[in-house]
């Protein structure tokens, strides 16, 4: 990727990609399969079948996941949850699929060109928040939460996700009633812990790429327009806030009035500003590999 903004931090990439491969390997094995007993083995295989059939059928009803069947072993998943909105489920309205597979596959293909000795899985991987297989993933992206209507069974899916070592990356929402519908839902998922804001000299700012700056990122229609806000209140002010564990770590990153996905969508256009699609593929590369080093 060229164009002007990239500024990698002082480190030879071949040493920070070993430690990135090191430290997914190492956290995904944070969250081993438990090995059945021959007793149990045929129980444990038909379990594992029936959730491949549940799988299978969701694949069958949603033809843009054609390429969504998740290989095990490699390094990396791209992997962005599936949940209830109050539109309902699926790219028919379920606000989950906004931007998919196409800004997801984009996003893959940079994300292999500058960290060529990550074993990454080359297509998108969506995965409900109550699969018990989200556990195999330790990054996980959600998006257009202003419309979510979590079930019960999603909230404690998604807590312990996030309880185990998860680490997930909010996007693309935007102005204050959807905001209240995410602090609701956070206030459920992980009660007694606030949103905070992130400060600019906090190190996921810092991972790769020098971001120095919280700017907005723009949908494809408005960057067209040369209008960049999405919301009808003002100020319509681009941030990024989180949600901290015991460690002083991240568990959750907030990106409220701006949209990272819709820049990895239409990157390719020459009427989107470059300036905004870099940006937005330097700081989620920030977010990958602070999520996967912490």
């Amino acid at each position: 990727m060229t164009g002007p903004g990239l500024r990698p931090a002082p480190i030879a990439i071949a040493a920070l990609t070993t430690v990135l491969v090191a430290a997914a390997v190492t956290g995904m094995a944070r969250w081993p399969d438990p090995s059945p007993i021959p007793a149990a083995a045929e129980a444990v295989s038909s379990d594992l079948g029936e959730r491949a059939a549940a799988r299978d059928r969701l694949l069958e009803r949603e033809p843009g996941l054609a390429q969504a069947r998740a290989e095990w072993g490699h390094d990396f998943y791209f992997t962005r949850a599936i949940y209830t909105s109050g539109r309902g489920w699926g790219r028919r309205g379920g606000s989950w699929a906004i931007d998919f597979p196409k800004a997801d596959r984009q996003f893959l293909f940079i994300l292999h060109r500058l960290l060529t000795r990550l074993d990454l899985h080359e297509w998108e991987n969506p995965v409900a928040l109550t699969d018990p297989e989200l556990r195999r993933f330790p990054f996980l992206y959600m998006l257009e939460v202003g419309r979510m209507n979590l079930s019960e069974a999603e909230i404690v899916g998604l807590r312990g996700y996030l309880e185990a070592g998860g680490f997930l990356v909010v996007d693309d929402f935007w102005g204050d009633d959807a905001w209240y519908n995410l602090e609701y839902h956070m206030s459920r998922i992980l009660p007694g812990r606030p949103i905070e804001d992130i400060p600019l000299d906090h190190p996921i700012f810092h991972q790769f790429y020098d971001i120095d700056e919280i700017i907005t990122v723009p949908s494809i229609n408005n960057a067209m327009r040369g209008r960049y806000r999405e919301c009808w209140e003002l100020p319509c002010t681009p941030t990024v806030r989180g949600i901290f564990d015991d460690r002083g770590e991240l568990m959750v990153v907030i990106n409220h009035n701006t949209d990272l996905g819709d820049a990895w969508e239409w990157s390719e256009i020459p009427y989107y500003p470059i300036d905004r699609s870099t940006y937005a593929y330097e700081l989620a590369i920030n977010y990958i590999i602070y999520g996967l080093t912490h």
